[in-house]
């Protein structure tokens, strides 16, 4: 007996300190609580606060059930972060535009060990105004309109690899297209044994991003973790060669290799590494979510598709005829592909204030680009339950949006 007391005496023990600790962290917390007024809500368990309720279940009706019980701000804890959520548009003016400076942006770190600490979205004040004009500035229309004939490459060479009969997730090859397009736009024109090393290792990273955030061997975090390092250390080996090389592309890279600020100081390999996986970021499944229910609401409503592709046939038509691409110009002028349905100020795809997304130009150019060619020449086919939605975090159709596809002179 007094050997099996013995044997279970530090297990109990262990249990035991546990069990305060987890106590004591809870009186701390209401302690606080007292002293700081905070908006009623619940902070949920310790350390997983009310994650895995956020996870199992559609995200509106988390959020729509606090509103319900706490009202239009309430607070709660998500992904190891304590958060105050805002329901109300007036709230969120107040927030991106009229009190914006009272704010300072902040994400879980679980994502800020992922991304980088220096990314420019993670700051506020002259730092961030300053790396935003220079990332805008390899982002507006002048500096875009010379990636046309490149971005439509993609495009095509994407949609050759779809025809034939066999199905394809829209949204995971649509993650394709927009990664090689924000590579495009970041390094230019870049070897290809660079290119697949940053794919494969920014995709690891991607799936850890929205994981929980256990530093454990083997879980999905600790690979990202691992592969953000890699990821650094090919960015400082392709930034030493441009170096080394004087290339002079002018892109996002190169103009994050020359920035100085007005102490003359430059951004080491650690402040470029980490904005160039923000953009990198930032760029990809935003993007290709939005274009893969482009291709959903098209195939739901025939109407809306056929006079859409009836306008882009028009463009495509002309161009074969002389012998052109796709221009600029033309993807200005697609009156009803680019028709703005909603109403002023009530949508807001790109955010709002000082952290509106720099990059769209380049998103509405990738998404036109890409929806010329498909409706132009291809016939698509959707395969299976065309309801539901998941979240993972971004809206997307059920199962990816599974579908055929066929080129347009092998129609039926």
């Amino acid at each position: 007996m007094e050997k099996i007391i013995s044997f279970f005496e530090p297990v109990f023990s262990f249990l035991f300190t546990v069990f305060l600790y987890v106590i004591s962290k809870r009186m701390k917390r209401k302690n606080s609580e007292r002293k700081t007024k905070l908006p009623p809500g619940s902070m949920g368990w310790p350390y997983i606060g009310e994650t895995l309720h956020l996870y199992s279940q559609d995200p509106n009706v988390f959020f729509s059930d606090r509103e319900k019980r706490n009202g239009e701000i309430f607070k709660t804890h998500i992904l190891g972060c304590p958060c105050i959520m805002l329901a109300s548009p007036e709230a969120a003016r107040l927030v991106l535009v009229t009190q914006a400076h009272l704010f300072n942006p902040t994400y879980p770190k679980s994502k800020e060990n992922l991304i980088g600490p220096s990314a420019l979205f993670f700051h506020q004040g002259e730092y961030h105004m300053r790396l935003r004009k220079l990332v805008q500035g390899t982002l507006y229309p002048e500096a875009i309109r010379n990636l046309m004939a490149d971005i439509e490459a993609i495009a095509v060479s994407a949609i050759d690899s779809w025809t034939g009969d066999r199905v394809i997730n829209i949204f995971h090859e649509m993650k394709k297209f927009s990664l090689e397009v924000g590579i495009l736009s970041i390094f230019g024109h870049l070897e290809p044994h660079y290119k697949e090393e940053l794919k494969k290792n920014y995709s690891i990273l991607d799936r850890g991003y929205n994981s929980f955030p256990t530093n454990l061997p083997g879980t999905p975090y600790q690979k990202a973790r691992k592969a953000r390092k890699r990821l650094s250390e090919i960015l400082s080996r392709i930034t030493r060669e441009r170096k080394e090389n004087s290339l002079l592309e002018k892109n996002l890279l190169s103009c994050l290799m020359n920035y100085k600020d007005d102490n003359g100081e430059t951004l080491n390999d650690e402040q470029i590494a980490d904005n160039i996986i923000g953009v990198l970021f930032a760029s990809k499944d935003t993007t290709a979510s939005a274009m893969t229910w482009i291709l959903k609401y098209l195939y739901d409503n025939r109407k809306v598709f056929d006079a859409v592709k009836a306008e882009q046939k028009a463009i495509y038509q002309l161009n074969r005829n002389e012998n052109k691409h796709l221009t600029w110009n033309q993807t200005r002028n697609m009156p009803f592909t680019y028709k703005d349905v909603v109403k002023p100020n009530t949508f807001m795809p790109f955010g709002s204030g000082v952290h509106a997304c720099p990059g769209n130009e380049l998103a509405k150019l990738e998404m036109l680009v890409m929806i010329h060619y498909l409706v132009s020449q291809c016939r698509y086919e959707v395969v299976g339950s065309q309801s539901g939605i998941e979240y993972g975090p971004f809206p997307i159709p059920s199962h990816g949006l599974p579908a055929r596809f066929w080129k347009q002179e092998s129609y039926n």
